[in-house]
């Protein structure tokens, strides 16, 4: 059963970020306050849910959290400074953004570059130990999702609105048949040597 909080003497936001192994396309970070007392069945790790119950979580979690953001660092961004570093930046955004501001940090991971001069916590699979970062997961998760969708419109060679970004076999293909969009981030090997044996 997921927590609702690590520690007891600060207000704790949650963090988490989704697409940092993507090929294209930006990484999302969410921070989530909950109440202490927050409980919810069904909320957990967004990889652990179907796409209907992220969604629905979504509403939710938006709706009874005490705060909540949503911030991205885009794909030439990742280029100039490179994919951990912008995970770290697109947190740090989110947090700027908090309209409540915690005194405690949360993030799902095992590393974390310092914000302003919060304490923070680095929890390994934090997003299926404690609400407030499974809250962030989900958030991260649908707005990267969405916005995926809508760079899909521009380039449905790619199948953005499956993959995501993701380097499945199909999307590597179809960088192969295509070449790079606009939106592919040029630092990452998007090539892999064992495709080359399986087309």
């Amino acid at each position: 059963m997921l927590k609702a909080y690590y520690q007891e003497d600060f207000i704790e936001a949650g963090c988490d970020e989704a697409g940092r192994g993507c090929l294209a396309g930006p990484v999302f970070a969410a921070a989530v306050i909950l109440k202490r007392d927050f409980h919810h069945p069904l909320l957990n790790d967004s990889k652990q849910l179907c796409e209907t119950d992220r969604y629905l979580l979504r509403e939710m979690i938006q709706t009874e959290a005490l705060a909540y953001a949503v911030a991205y660092v885009d794909h030439e961004e990742i280029d100039r400074i490179n994919i951990l570093n912008a995970s770290f930046l697109a947190m740090h955004r989110a947090l700027d953004l908090l309209q409540t501001r915690p005194g405690y940090v949360l993030i799902d991971g095992n590393r974390f570059k310092k914000y302003q001069e919060l304490p923070h916590a680095c929890i390994v699979k934090g997003d299926g130990k404690f609400f407030s970062i499974a809250a962030a997961s989900i958030l991260a998760k649908t707005y990267r999702d969405d916005y995926m969708n809508n760079l899909a419109l521009q380039h449905p060679e790619y199948g953005w609105c499956s993959n995501k970004g993701y380097p499945t076999i199909k999307h590597r293909n179809a960088i192969l048949q295509h070449g790079m969009s606009p939106y592919h981030r040029k630092s990452f090997r998007v090539t892999d040597p064992q495709l080359s044996l399986t087309l």
